[in-house]
């Protein structure tokens, strides 16, 4: 197609970020014309992965303010530890921008199922969690360990159920009674209101400590599985224990002995990816490097159509016009970090259980106050928690032998990112099986501002926004729920034939 203006489109979807093109999906079978465009030379958006040489290409054109999601952003590589720990070529690596995990009762494992596109993706199990524990004194005094930089601390498995609480001799009776209790309630809380509901708004260490007498040394598994981002003592119980419910209740959904997922070649990208290649096949078009013009520049032409102008002069006519929203205030952020390391931290990735599937993500959870920083005006006990996802060479996001590892924390700017680097070398230390260097990290800031896409709703009913999506550990469902809503505007179909589609070929599932 020379141009793209002599076309009446009947959807025009900006960015090619996880929300639309899971949109770009459930419109494939609809028999409308659509164009989509990005104003990047890269499918995915926010949920991009790289090789090496396009993640620096990324970094330039960050620094040189070209994305309004990110910011602040470096490549290190610092000089190998020994001859043998060096990098391959560029394309041996697939870095996830925004590397999240799928819990295995997750509404979109289901739509990727019903909508057939599962033949298309391969996932990798989630295995081990653990939470690193400084080498203190009183472990039992506070749920935020003072650090002693001299002992670098260990890492402590997250148990994964009753059978890991009864089988952990480490553990007094009368804690395994209180964790025990605790499991029995969090299976069921939604029909036991009386024992959280005046504790909603409260610290849920709070709630753990006088309702179920959980020692504070017992505390940082449960807030490890919450995946919240925010400093301990702003992690309320209704923020909690719906998290933490999800997670107990995946286990097994999928296989023996875990709960969560990952896309294997590249993270949300390869989902991302799919929902576009989908909509492909179904007829649209896909335009790459192709952007709005600086300002709204958008018109109602009559009730069933809506005139755009493009940088380049074209003017597109369309029906329907997704994008998404941009944003004044900047809601959430996170500082993040990408490590290639120089071994397969082996020891991270125990088997799950039997018969159950390599495990190829493990995350490790640094409660709030567990690092130090020298910052003068910086209390440890004030720091966000940090996580670390560690992606084994299984998700083909790096070559046999290395590892990746993904961090994040709440932390901004300069010291956030500082507090990353610690992050990851006291993981290193912490892992005494390994010898294991930073081969080359990438560090940014994200935050929920939308990309340069001057879309605005205005009084155009048939222009529709997305919000940026949410910067969480783990894949969030409501963002299915906004895409069907955006979906049921433009076709009128009824909620139960969302990305509910037969197959267009005869397959054997058993091949």
């Amino acid at each position: 197609m020379d141009t793209l203006d002599k076309t009446d489109w009947d959807v025009l979807i900006v960015g090619t970020g996880l929300q639309q093109s899971l949109l770009a999906l459930a419109l494939s079978r609809s028999d409308k014309k659509i164009l989509h465009i990005d104003e990047n030379d890269y499918y995915g958006g926010a949920e991009a992965a790289f090789s090496l040489q396009e993640a620096e290409q990324w970094v330039e054109k960050v620094n040189a303010g070209d994305s309004a999601a990110f910011s602040h952003a470096s490549v290190q590589r610092p000089a190998p530890a020994s001859s043998a720990a060096s990098l391959s070529p560029s394309r041996a690596y697939s870095l996830a921008l925004s590397p999240q995990i799928i819990y295995a009762r997750s509404a979109l494992i289901k739509y990727l199922i019903s909508s057939r596109v599962y033949r298309q993706l391969e996932f990798m199990a989630v295995g081990s969690w653990w939470v690193f524990s400084p080498e203190t004194g009183d472990q039992d005094a506070s749920p935020i360990p003072t650090p002693q930089p001299s002992r670098p601390g260990k890492l402590l498995k997250v148990p994964n159920g009753r059978e890991d609480v009864f089988q952990d001799h480490d553990l007094e009776f009368k804690a395994k009674r209180a964790l025990m209790k605790f499991l029995r309630f969090v299976a069921e809380y939604e029909e036991q209101a009386e024992i959280w509901d005046e504790h909603r708004t409260r610290p849920f260490t709070m709630f753990l400590s006088e309702q179920f007498k959980i020692p504070p040394r017992l505390q940082a598994p449960f807030l490890a599985l919450s995946l919240s981002n925010a400093s301990l003592n702003l992690v309320t119980t209704e923020y909690a224990l719906p998290r933490v419910a999800r997670h107990l209740r995946s286990i097994g959904a999928l296989g023996a002995g875990f709960g969560a997922i990952v896309p294997k070649w590249g993270g949300m990208s390869e989902v991302s990816q799919v929902g576009c290649r989908a909509s492909a096949v179904g007829g649209a078009v896909y335009v790459l490097g192709k952007s709005l013009g600086g300002n709204a520049n958008t018109e109602l032409g009559d009730s069933e159509s809506t005139t755009l102008r493009l940088k380049d002069g074209e003017v597109i006519t369309a029906r329907w016009v997704v994008g998404e929203s941009s944003k004044e205030k900047v809601d959430e952020q996170l500082c993040r970090s990408i490590a290639i390391v120089s071994s397969p931290l082996t020891s991270l990735f125990p088997p799950i259980a039997d018969e159950a599937p390599p495990p190829a993500t493990a995350i490790v959870f640094f409660p709030s106050g567990s690092l130090s920083l020298s910052e003068p005006d910086q209390s440890n006990a004030e720091l966000p928690p940090v996580y670390i996802h560690i992606h084994s060479s299984d998700t083909s996001e790096c070559p046999r032998g290395q590892s990746v590892l993904y961090g994040s924390t709440s932390l901004p700017g300069n010291t956030g990112l500082e507090l990353l680097r610690v992050a990851t070398e006291t993981l290193l230390a912490s892992v005494t099986d390994a010898d294991a260097s930073v081969l080359y990290s990438i560090q940014y800031q994200q935050q929920t501002t939308a990309s340069n896409s001057p879309l605005s709703p205005g009084s155009n009913d048939h222009i529709l926004n997305f919000t940026p999506p949410p910067l969480d550990q783990a894949f969030d469902d409501s963002i299915l729920d906004r895409v069907k809503d955006v979906w049921q505007q433009i076709t009128d179909d009824d909620h139960d034939s969302f990305l509910v589609f037969a197959d267009r070929e005869v397959y054997d599932d058993d091949e």
